[in-house]
């Protein structure tokens, strides 16, 4: 058995639901202490959602070596009704030629992935040109308040640098390799209530209702081009996800509406001119509402680079693979990183089991993973030294 497969196995047996942990970083730290990594807990949260975060660091050598950064996440979604699932998924099972098991791709094989393809490489390269760091949370899948939002706080007080992160998510399609995330969209949320005058459905001049009064704004916002996307990302969408409002009679025109919706934007757009794009639609419809806004997460892109070349390179040498770059998706912790790091790809195994039931991994796509992420070392610490050459 591969030790990439062996820790994985280990992972998924530890039952780590948000925001637990379950012992995957003791496990983890317990691998890494004796590469040469000071592994520190940087815990955060209320007891009753105690959320566990390891920023495990190695110095590398010569003069300001620059940061690679593994990010991941040891937490897992709920299992949903175990009935369900063919075998017990914090049993890592073998079927098929695939690995069944909650994490299995999302993202524990991943993290295990990352630790062995460290190993290989500094036991080849015990003296590397860049310095080599973990971030691992368990509060990625949960709300993201305490996880590596916490610990990028803590980074950014410090005034740590970090030029580079992998994080591990699953964004493969058919292959290990076939498509990394070179950024993602931002996410702004907004709740919508909009007030009216509650009254007999049998005498509308005694009301207003706010359902009629909000429509047209509504169906003005839905029409609005908010921007046309870029080279890496498709334009800004606005979508309504739900609707609350009358009192469930059929007879009363109701005193208020609530509608809740998200922007997923790109760098084409800000936050901020969203956000009065939509109130000036509301008032020029002269709506008496409130609206809460929400910011989940600014959008990121790391441009062809030096990561992304060194990813590629790593990928074509070890699958021949020519890499698709996308930003498509959901949220992922890459947003918090990025605010600290310029450059951050999001690279793991193929997605199309993730959070289902019987989750799993193709066997044949681990070690693929685990030599792309020591290819990618050993192409960073190879810039590193022709940098210093040059600069020599």
């Amino acid at each position: 058995m591969s030790r990439t497969l062996h820790l994985a196995e280990q992972l998924i047996s530890l039952p780590s639901i948000t925001p637990e942990d379950a012992g995957c970083l003791e496990l983890l730290a317990a691998r890494l202490a004796p590469l040469g990594f000071v592994c520190e807990r940087i815990d955060s949260g209320p007891d009753s959602f105690r959320v566990s975060n390891l920023w495990a660091r190695r110095p590398g050598a010569g003069a300001a070596p620059k940061t690679l950064v593994f990010a991941g996440h040891t937490d897992v979604v709920p299992t949903g009704p175990l009935e369900q699932w063919t075998s017990d998924p914090f049993v890592p099972t073998h079927r098929d030629g695939k690995l069944f098991g909650r994490g299995a791709s999302d993202m524990k094989t991943s993290i295990a992935a990352f630790v062995v393809a460290v190993e290989d490489f500094l036991a080849a390269t015990p003296d590397p040109a860049v310095n080599l760091a973990l971030l691992l949370t368990s509060d990625e899948e949960g709300p993201s308040v305490d996880g590596t939002k916490v610990v990028v706080e803590q980074l950014k007080a410090r005034g740590e640098r970090l030029d580079y992160c992998i994080v591990g998510e699953p964004t493969s399609v058919e292959r290990t390799g076939d498509m990394i995330k070179n950024g993602r969209r931002g996410t702004l949320s907004g709740k919508l209530s909009v007030r009216g005058i509650q009254g007999h459905i049998a005498y509308p001049q005694l009301a207003r209702n706010p359902i009629h009064q909000a429509l047209p704004a509504l169906a003005e916002l839905a029409a609005t081009v908010w921007d046309q996307g870029n080279d890496f990302f498709p334009p800004t969408s606005w979508q309504v996800s739900n609707v609350h409002g009358g009192t469930g009679a059929t007879n009363i025109i109701p005193g208020e509406v609530v509608w809740d919706f998200n922007f997923r934007f790109s760098t084409e757009s800000t936050a901020e001119g969203l956000k009065q794009r939509v109130h000036a639609v509301l008032d020029a419809h002269g709506l008496d509402y409130e609206l809460r806004w929400t910011l989940g997460g600014q959008p990121f892109l790391t441009t062809p680079g030096e990561l992304v070349t060194a990813v590629q390179q790593a990928i074509m040498a070890e699958t021949g693979i020519t890499t698709e770059l996308s930003t498509t998706g959901g949220t992922s912790d890459g947003r918090f990183i990025a605010q600290v790091c310029p450059q951050v790809i999001e690279l793991g195994p193929p997605n199309a089991s993730i959070h289902k039931i019987d989750e799993h991994i193709v066997v044949a796509d681990i070690e693929p993973l685990t030599h792309i992420y020591r290819r990618t070392l050993e192409n960073l610490h190879a810039q590193a030294l022709a940098a210093a050459a040059v600069a020599a």
